[in-house]
């Protein structure tokens, strides 16, 4: 993404997720921020001195710039910055930036080559396009949240906000595909309209196959994964659980070989995995059984030895103390504004020749704005007088 250059609306989480991953491979990624409050990431979750530091992750080797785009003189500068950029990601409710003169037609107008990513809860149309969409909403039209939790019970959320980071890589393989696309063919532009719904329903696999020939509402299922067995979570002695997944037909065999029940592995019955589907309460009772005479440590010891693809269930402590993690270097050493180290997240995925980095550490508010505005050939004086007028 060398050369590339993106221009950030977006606040939280999708837009700038999205962005996140295309400057750790070497784009351009300068972000607009209100002045004084700036984003409200920079105050999620936990704070230090003052600072989210969901931070330090989210926005690394981006540019801050603050800029009130409701004031006149801020939307003078998008469409500056317009000229020069490649791609342009927002992530405002449907119809906010057309309100401020910065649609589509009249940034077109003025770049032809631009690329702009909108992110909404519900997309650019339709009759929901107005609703205020949060990602937990995405995730709720979607159909994630159905699925989510134990049969009969309230569903649940999973513990991260999926439903944003799905939208957001939607949203980069949009900007790489219309990339492609200008490159290819003469140069125009075009929109990537991402709805966080829609996000999530992109991951619902046979949800509606189902319904419409069998009628079929697939229902939550706690730790099992219903119509492949087995792929389920088992106790063990000390209380942990260790996931299993012997759904393969030979290594269902194998399963059945280490826990002392070929009778079931060689029975035609359970053969393939519609026959063990039909009865998957009572082969995750046997399996569930054997767990329970065993420690995590012996469990999982016995199912590597096997060839059966089984792990922990995995807390943050386990993940950065995991040797596996510091070998794939997803565990890197950054720091805070003030210079207090802090693990973060590491690149993904993972390119043999142009591998992702990390540049710059995550800008204070406005670290940038003198400098990106001074290159727009707007010069201190005038910089001076928009800082006491709250534009910059």
């Amino acid at each position: 993404m060398d050369g590339v250059k993106v221009l950030e609306l977006g606040q939280l989480i999708a837009g700038p997720f999205a962005c996140k991953m295309l400057a750790e491979f070497g784009a351009e990624v300068i972000k607009i921020e209100p002045p004084e409050t700036g984003d409200p990431l920079r105050k999620w979750r936990l704070l230090h001195e003052g600072t989210s530091v969901w931070w330090a992750s989210q926005s690394r080797n981006k540019q801050s710039v603050t800029l009130d785009l409701r004031q006149k003189e801020g939307q003078d500068v998008i469409r500056l910055l317009i000229k020069e950029v490649d791609v342009l990601v927002e992530n405002f409710r449907p119809g906010t930036l057309e309100k401020w003169g910065l649609g589509w037609e009249e940034l077109k107008a003025i770049n032809p080559r631009l690329i702009m990513l909108r992110v909404s809860g519900y997309g650019q149309t339709g009759p929901y396009k107005d609703l205020p969409g949060f990602g937990v909403v995405g995730e709720a039209m979607g159909g994630l949240r159905h699925l989510s939790g134990e049969p009969g019970r309230p569903p649940v959320r999973v513990g991260v906000s999926i439903g944003d980071s799905l939208s957001a890589l939607h949203g980069v393989i949009g900007v790489l595909l219309a990339l492609r696309h200008r490159d290819q063919n003469g140069g125009d532009g075009q929109v990537i309209d991402v709805a966080l719904y829609e996000s999530v329903f992109n991951m619902m696999e046979s949800m509606v196959a189902e319904y419409s020939v069998f009628n079929e509402i697939r229902q939550p299922a706690g730790s099992s994964l219903p119509g492949i067995t087995p792929s389920n979570a088992y106790r063990c002695a000390d209380g942990k659980y260790a996931l299993i997944a012997g759904n393969g037909d030979s290594i269902f065999k194998r399963l059945m070989t280490l826990i002392g029940r070929d009778d079931i592995g060689n029975d035609p019955e359970f053969a393939h995995n519609d026959g063990r589907s039909r009865q998957a309460e009572y082969i995750d009772g046997v399996i569930g059984q054997w767990a329970a005479r065993h420690s995590l440590e012996n469990v999982l010891q016995a199912l590597h030895e096997s060839r059966i693809p089984a792990g922990k269930i995995y807390d943050v402590a386990d993940i950065v103390n995991d040797p596996h993690y510091k070998e794939r270097q997803m565990l890197l050493q950054g720091e805070l504004e003030d210079g207090t180290p802090v693990i973060l997240p590491g690149i993904v995925p993972k390119l043999s020749a142009t591998p992702g980095e990390v540049r710059r550490r995550a800008p204070t508010l406005g670290q940038d704005t003198a400098s990106v505005l001074t290159a727009l050939g707007i010069d201190e004086q005038m910089q001076q007088q928009w800082r006491k007028q709250g534009i910059i």
